[in-house]
């Protein structure tokens, strides 16, 4: 039974940008979150949030992972990421989701999981000589969900989570559409815009 998602934590990750779909996910109560480290050692986010990981990369279960959300940070720049690679690549083998943001992408590259499939980035890739999917790159995007992979710019967070809600399968198409609304451009749901106008009344 597919009911994890795993968040890889490391020392100077970006807590920021993968935040909101960790709530969407979390609110419906069916998706548990297990935090994942490159050891068990507490890390610092680069907010200054201590993390304690839950388990290491190797103890990752491809039979019940759904997602596994690679933010970025520093780590990525310095080419620290031989056992991420190996993680992502396994999770996508055995059919779960993998998604990255901001400098995460330099990961589902360097592991040949963007070559086949549409994607975005903040143009990380001259650093990966085995990159191959320079025609499947979509600069205009700011999240992408293709193949079972999603990848996001880092000022992509809103839509990242977007892109999370959609391969999950939560909620309707239609409250799909009005969550993105409301975080992306304020716009109040239909249920939420009369009591809005109250309180802007009063």
């Amino acid at each position: 039974m597919r009911d994890t998602i795993y968040m890889l934590v490391f020392d100077g990750f970006a807590d920021w940008q993968a935040a909101l779909a960790l709530y969407e996910v979390r609110r419906p109560g069916d998706w548990q979150v297990r935090t994942v480290g490159f050891s068990l050692r507490p890390v610092l986010s680069v907010g200054g949030l201590q993390v304690q990981p839950e388990l290491t990369l190797d103890q990752l279960d491809p039979l019940r992972a759904a997602l596994l959300i690679v933010p970025g940070g520093h780590r990525w720049e310095r080419g620290e990421d031989a056992a991420a690679t190996v993680a992502a690549r396994r999770l996508h083998i055995a059919g779960a989701v993998v998604a990255a943001i901001g400098s995460g992408t330099r990961v589902l590259a360097r592991a040949g999981l963007l070559d086949h499939c549409r994607h975005t980035s903040d143009d990380y890739f001259d650093q990966v000589p085995a990159y191959a999917g320079a025609e499947r790159y979509d600069a205009r995007a700011l999240a992408v969900c293709d193949g079972g992979i999603i990848s996001a710019r880092a000022v992509g967070s809103v839509e990242f989570a977007r892109e999370v809600i959609c391969a999950l399968d939560l909620y309707n198409a239609s409250d799909r559409e009005y969550w993105y609304r409301w975080f992306k451009h304020a716009l109040p749901p239909p249920w939420l815009a009369p009591a809005l106008s109250v309180v802007e009344a009063a």
